[in-house]
């Protein structure tokens, strides 16, 4: 069985805006958005360039994460994830959690295959 993030940073998750994630040790902590479906944490890369956040993770899946920008690290790794309800899920989440007209872009561009089959979810470490 897969252990699961904490009930309380998964809550802490669900209500900040922003993530700060750093993939492995030698990148710098970027700021992304997150979403909690079913109690497990889920982010997706808007640009999944060869040397982004998400390809490092591929590589190597330990990393950190940051709830402020001068936070604490949060050990984490990440591990892709596949599925059809599931992507829909997370679809409806980041709809819900990014409502506003300067998202809708965001939130729409999420929705595509291509960005859809990016996306991974956080784990502890």
């Amino acid at each position: 069985m897969t252990r699961r993030l904490p009930k309380r940073l998964l809550a802490a998750l669900h209500a900040s805006a922003i993530l700060r994630i750093r993939a492995g040790s030698d990148h710098r902590f970027l700021g992304i958005w997150v979403v909690v479906v079913r109690g497990r944490a889920f982010v997706r890369p808007w640009d999944d360039s060869p040397t982004g956040w998400r390809r490092a993770f591929l590589e190597n899946p330990n990393g950190a994460i940051r709830l402020e920008k001068d936070g604490p690290d949060v050990r984490v790794r990440a591990r892709p994830v596949r599925g059809e309800r599931l992507y829909d899920a997370i679809d409806d989440a980041y709809a819900a959690k990014y409502p506003t007209a300067a998202n809708r872009r965001w939130v729409r561009g999420f929705h595509t295959a291509k960005r859809r089959r990016t996306t991974m979810e956080l784990l502890p470490r």
